[in-house]
């Protein structure tokens, strides 16, 4: 009986340690990452159909239609009940007025979103490119791990990247292809008008696999990326992720879904 009970008291000591062990390691793994790309609209440095003079300022990200209006990236995630912000700062790098971080609240995800000043549109577009790219942007970014720790920490590599913004494609190209610096085949949305058709030579080189792009004209609105972002946590397929955002973008544009279907496209 003895004996029993040693070896009872042996396995639960075994399975405690290994309970522990495995909490351990998972509080230790680098939540996901997405890194959203904003170019804030402006009428005054790019080529967009203009907009009110307070929502198309390209350096007042407070009020900016795809960052602090209604439907910007920073005010709808910020009111979303799946997400919290975590970090906010200021000017953080050069072109760059905002950057917030979101925590997930119910995956361990996490969401850097940065607001670039709408006349540095060429940089946003070159940085979502190098980050697809797998190429490092800063020598000492502040950590998006900062909701477990106020210390900044390393750059952490993105699983997802994504530009939202005019598509200044249409107006420039870039000076040089940016290929890929490793083997990873990161995901890409890109909320812009045509991007399918004005990204994909510059996306290809990059090794990045496009999960969400557009085939024509486009409201870059933030509830289609929350519809697209909510189908890949849950790891669906690109299809299913595409058909999401298609509703997503039906209810808000009331246009229908079909319509909307024929928008959105998940391959090259």
């Amino acid at each position: 009986m003895k004996s029993k009970m040693s070896t009872l008291r042996r396995g639960a000591l075994f399975a405690s340690v290994l309970y522990c062990t495995s909490a351990q390691v998972r509080a230790t793994e680098a939540p996901r990452l997405v890194h959203v790309f904003v170019a804030l609209a402006d009428n005054a440095h790019q080529g967009m159909v203009p907009v009110p003079a307070m929502l198309g300022n390209g350096d007042d990200p407070e009020r900016n239609l795809y960052w602090g209006a209604a439907f910007g990236v920073r005010t709808f995630f910020g009111k979303s009940t799946e997400w919290r912000e975590t970090q906010r700062i200021e000017n953080p790098y050069k072109g760059v007025l905002e950057r917030i971080v979101f925590q997930h609240r119910s995956a361990d995800v996490v969401m850097v979103a940065d607001a670039y000043q709408g006349s540095a549109i060429a940089k946003a577009l070159t940085d979502f490119l190098s980050a697809a790219a797998g190429i490092r942007l800063h020598k000492a970014e502040f950590s998006v791990c900062a909701f477990r720790s106020t210390q900044p920490c390393p750059p952490e590599d993105p699983e997802l990247v994504v530009y939202v913004g005019h598509d200044g494609l249409m107006d420039f190209s870039l000076a040089q292809a940016i290929s890929s610096v490793d083997t990873v085949k990161r995901k890409a949305i890109i909320l812009a008008c045509a991007s399918k058709q004005y990204f994909g030579a510059p996306l290809k080189p990059t090794g990045a696999q496009p999960l969400l792009w557009t085939t024509n004209l486009m409201a870059p609105e933030a509830y289609t990326l929350k519809a697209a972002l909510d189908g890949w946590i849950l790891g669906e397929p690109a299809e299913k992720i595409r058909q999401r955002a298609a509703a997503a973008y039906a209810q808000y544009q009331k246009i229908s879904v079909t319509a909307a279907l024929r928008l959105f496209s998940s391959s090259w």
